[in-house]
């Protein structure tokens, strides 16, 4: 009898950010564009990194705080990461993911995220705010890709599980999540409107 399994399966959790916490999308997307607009030190960092649009990963930590939209987010967040741990089989050991922290993404036109990681984190993940039509994707990269040097490439209809690199659509509104070791990025943005997403990593402890 011939068997196939599946072994050391990458999980990828994508669901409705609202359908675990009251979340308004027009409030969450006004405060962004605020929030960028009043953000020199943010500008700041942008422009002197050659980073394209706006981000608030090196200017605020404290999003919630100032915005309660962003309590909102964080609270139905929670949640979400809760069920995500759950399907992982994480053994929490009586400790808690605890967000650690949260930012905005605004791409305009031509705007790109390299492939990255988020280090020190458990889980990380987005919620898309502002999602233009013909806008980029996110990409996720297979995580033993660097050791098939000697393999051959992938046929183009297989199926998505045994592919190098996934792209993922999301809607405005959605929330993905990953386990923080897997790589990702974003392609070029090719609409002429701006993509706006609000980015987050938990840490364990």
């Amino acid at each position: 009898m011939t068997q196939f399994k599946s072994l050391f399966v990458t999980r990828l959790y994508q669901a409705t950010l609202a359908s675990k916490g009251a979340v308004d999308p027009a409030e969450l997307e006004n405060s962004c564009l605020v929030i960028a607009d009043d953000d020199e030190a943010g500008q700041e960092w942008c422009e002197a990194n050659d980073f394209p649009g706006y981000t608030s990963y090196a200017s605020l930590t404290d999003l919630p705080w100032r915005f309660p939209i962003f309590a909102d987010v964080v609270k139905a967040l929670d949640a979400h990461v809760a069920a995500f741990a759950a399907d992982a089989g994480y053994d929490l050991d009586g400790k808690e993911l605890k967000l650690e922290d949260i930012w905005i993404n605004i791409l305009p036109e031509g705007g790109i995220h390299t492939a990255h990681i988020h280090p020190h984190s458990v889980i990380s993940g987005t919620t898309y705010v502002a999602m233009p039509k013909d806008t980029s994707a996110i990409k996720f990269e297979d995580p033993r890709l660097a050791m098939m040097m000697a393999a051959p490439g992938r046929a183009k209809d297989v199926d998505e599980s045994l592919r190098q690199f996934v792209y993922v659509q999301p809607n405005v509104g959605d929330v993905l999540l990953w386990e923080s070791w897997l790589r990702h990025e974003v392609p070029m943005n090719m609409s002429e409107e701006e993509r706006i997403s609000v980015s987050f990593n938990y840490s364990w402890g």
